[in-house]
């Protein structure tokens, strides 16, 4: 047998934390199907010598659901050696849906995943209506890397109950039967799961809470209930248990989540995890309640991140400090030239600086109101603003902050921000952990990330594009965490490898990929650990109808494989589109 590709003299990591091996790997019609000191003839090879060999990476919290429709390349997750991506988190997705509902649900994108809805509008050709025809749509579709869907809740509770689901108004009991009998259709045409959002910094475009947010313990038991009985599935939810409104709500809105948890007969779950500044012991409680739901027979798992769940700020992105003054939104719809020609006129900014920045939040504003919380509290949040630089450090001491920098210099806060965003022309970002790093270190991400019921997630691919560029915590986690980090202890590269690959796989009930064995899935990452790295974030306009989003680039991959073919080689996206949709259960 000849093999169709053959990777040779790597140090082969496989995926389940053991020690790494020198082998090659023979690949044939897209599977692994030799591993060993020496493997067969092969029509091709990658040389990987010097080079770490690894299972492609799993992304169990991405959000492509509409740019997958359209776009055969997915950037950034294929730059950061994702082979598989799962869509359709925190209960926001396009499907099922009816004609006179796609607005609403681009809005709804816009709103809570910062997805410019112009591109979704001009993007998707919405070839369908319900679930199984959206998975029907997403397989037409060539693409680099494999995809994945969750079906979610924001659009089930659209599409049965129309005006009354946007209105926080309770489902009736038929209501919840057609909501559940949807998910099971969704579910058995091999969608991976279900999520819910419950979250009051999500909103739509026009402000309004999510469908899903307020949803009772009865709708959600009621919908998860649809995953009993089959062989597959996993419920996910995102919740910052009623902050803004009551923070004494914790217990009472856990006890929601619990009950949804125990409802799917077993499925694995997963909850978002994270340290907010503003409730900074809340994460210790949703271990603490997760510990509890384990021992009570739980599969309940938290989707914890590498680093702070940090926004970029400047006049490209979707937020920055300044845009709540007066004088800078009588210019916000200008052409960034010239808003920063406008911007360095000595008069213009003293206008500017002199003014009390208006509230941005209210009807009719999609910004939460965290956005105005943060403005109002800029001398505190300055000195969690950061330049990250050319090789970007995104752990750094409080001295570096912008605050501390404006103290040294002897300048105001806003002063200091004004000429920070007005820098490279106008296309500066300055870099804000808004959360998990509370401390000014991540002492505290690191015991998320070495809980036995933590895995890794919340990159939001796809996702928060004028805002955030965190699809690059692969890169991230096995450069900083496994090699360079300095300022406390490291994670050994072959726990790494396991967190991006075997865990995910695992959680996923994957069982034909995330590990390297003979038989799986051609799924491999080919990878320079030495030179493995992240370059600046870089905001481009490549979207449908000129919508501008977040990349960040890697240098390190001498190639990504998905299904054998190279889709990336020494760092660039090749021709290959060997991605397919992963329908569970078939």
């Amino acid at each position: 047998m000849t093999l169709d590709l053959k990777i040779t003299g790597g140090l082969v990591y496989d995926g389940e934390g053991g020690e790494p091996r020198r082998a090659d790997i023979g690949i044939k019609d897209g599977l692994i199907a030799e591993i060993g000191e020496s493997v067969g003839d092969a029509a091709e090879e990658i040389d990987a010598d010097g080079a770490i060999v690894t299972p492609g990476f799993l992304d169990v919290h991405s959000h492509y659901d509409g740019q997958a429709s359209w776009d055969p390349v997915l950037q950034p997750s294929v730059n950061h050696g994702v082979t598989t991506a799962v869509m359709g988190s925190c209960g926001v997705g396009f499907a099922p849906v009816k004609p006179a509902d796609h607005q609403r649900l681009i809005e709804l994108m816009e709103g809570v995943e910062d997805i410019p809805g112009v591109a979704l509008a001009e993007g998707m050709n919405w070839d369908w209506e319900s679930f199984p025809e959206y998975m029907d749509a997403l397989e037409r579709q060539d693409r680099t890397i494999n995809i994945a869907a969750q079906v979610t809740h924001d659009p089930i509770r659209v599409f049965v109950m129309g005006e009354r689901a946007v209105h926080s108004e309770p489902a009736t009991d038929e209501d919840i039967a057609k909501m559940r009998a949807l998910t099971r259709e969704a579910m058995e045409a091999g969608a991976v799961g279900f999520s819910t959002g419950r979250t009051d910094v999500h909103r739509t475009a026009k402000g309004d809470w999510t469908p899903s947010s307020e949803a009772t313990i009865k709708e959600l038991t009621g919908i998860g209930s649809a995953l009993d009985g089959l062989g597959h599935g996993v419920l996910q939810a995102v919740s910052d248990f009623d902050l803004e409104r009551d923070a004494n709500a914790f217990d009472s809105e856990f006890d929601v989540i619990e009950a949804y948890a125990k409802s799917s007969g077993g499925k694995p779950f997963s909850l978002s995890l994270m340290q907010r500044d503003f409730a900074p012991d809340q994460w210790l409680k949703i271990i603490d309640r997760s510990e509890k739901l384990k021992s009570d027979g739980v599969d309940a798992h938290f989707q914890v991140a590498p680093r702070g769940i940090g926004v970029f700020l400047g006049l490209q992105c979707t937020f920055h400090p300044l845009m709540a003054h007066p004088s800078y939104q009588k210019i916000a719809d200008k052409p960034l030239a010239e808003r920063v020609e406008i911007m360095r006129d000595p008069e213009f900014k003293a206008r500017l600086l002199s003014e009390t920045p208006v509230k941005l939040a209210g009807p009719g504003s999609s910004a939460p109101p965290l956005a105005d919380l943060l403005i109002e509290n800029i001398e505190f949040v300055a000195m969690k603003l950061f330049k990250l630089g050319d090789d970007p450090d995104y752990e750094q001491p409080a001295e570096n902050a912008l605050g501390a920098q404006a103290k040294a210099e002897g300048v105001s806060v806003w002063e200091k921000l004004y000429d920070t965003v007005l820098e490279d022309d106008g296309k500066a970002l300055i870099y804000f952990p808004i959360y998990n790093y509370t401390e000014m270190n991540y002492e505290n991400v690191l015991k998320m990330m070495r809980h036995p019921q933590a895995i890794l997630g919340l990159s939001d691919g796809g996702a928060h594009v004028g805002t955030i560029c965190d699809a690059s915590f692969p890169t991230y986690l096995l450069s900083y965490w496994a090699r360079d980090r300095e300022r406390g202890d490291r994670i050994a590269l072959e726990r790494a490898v396991q967190m991006l690959t075997a865990d995910l796989a695992d959680y996923l009930g994957m069982k034909d990929r995330g590990r390297l064995k003979t038989g799986l899935r051609a799924d491999i990452n080919v990878i320079d650990q030495e030179a493995l790295g992240l370059k600046p974030p870089r905001m481009v306009k490549d979207l449908p109808a000129g919508g501008q989003r977040l990349l960040q680039d890697a240098r390190g991959y001498r190639a990504t494989l998905v299904g054998g073919q190279a889709v990336i080689l020494n760092d660039a996206v090749t021709d290959a589109r060997p991605g397919k949709l992963v329908r569970m259960g078939r």
